[in-house]
């Protein structure tokens, strides 16, 4: 017999850094051991925004999925600048090359909803692209 759902809740977490609060209180688990169980999962990601969906059951047990970080996150960092552009279309902030946007895709491509290194590659230039990010060709 399957577990009954309570919720399901969509969070975006700072790696290795969860902390009991009102975003988990809304998820109806145990606090405490899920904070301690993701910052274990996500020590290595500290500092990133971790997006995680956390499926609570009606028994206050929990499961969880950890996500791939946003590839808005991914591009700021990779071109070294703290915010995309106001105008995309006319005020280039910053610049990638076609290498730093091949790795971006390569760690994103689980979680996008294409099969290949290029149509990721593709996904991420235009995300890119809308934040004033120029791909250098």
């Amino acid at each position: 017999m399957s577990k009954k759902i309570a919720k399901v809740v969509k969070l975006e977490l700072i790696g290795g850094e969860a902390k009991p609060g009102p975003k988990l209180a809304s998820a109806g688990i145990v606090m405490p051991k899920f904070c301690t169980d993701f910052n274990a999962k996500t020590g290595d990601r500290k500092g990133e925004v971790v997006p995680v969906i956390i499926t609570a059951y009606e028994d206050k047990s929990f499961d969880y999925v950890i996500k791939t970080s946003p590839v808005a996150g991914l591009l700021l960092k990779a071109a070294g600048i703290q915010k995309g552009s106001s105008n995309a279309k006319t005020q280039v902030v910053g610049h990638i090359s076609q290498e730093q946007l091949k790795k971006i895709a390569e760690y994103k491509l689980p979680d996008l909803n294409c099969d290949d290194l290029e149509a990721a590659m593709k996904v991420v230039e235009g995300s890119a692209r809308n934040m004033g990010i120029a791909v250098d060709k």
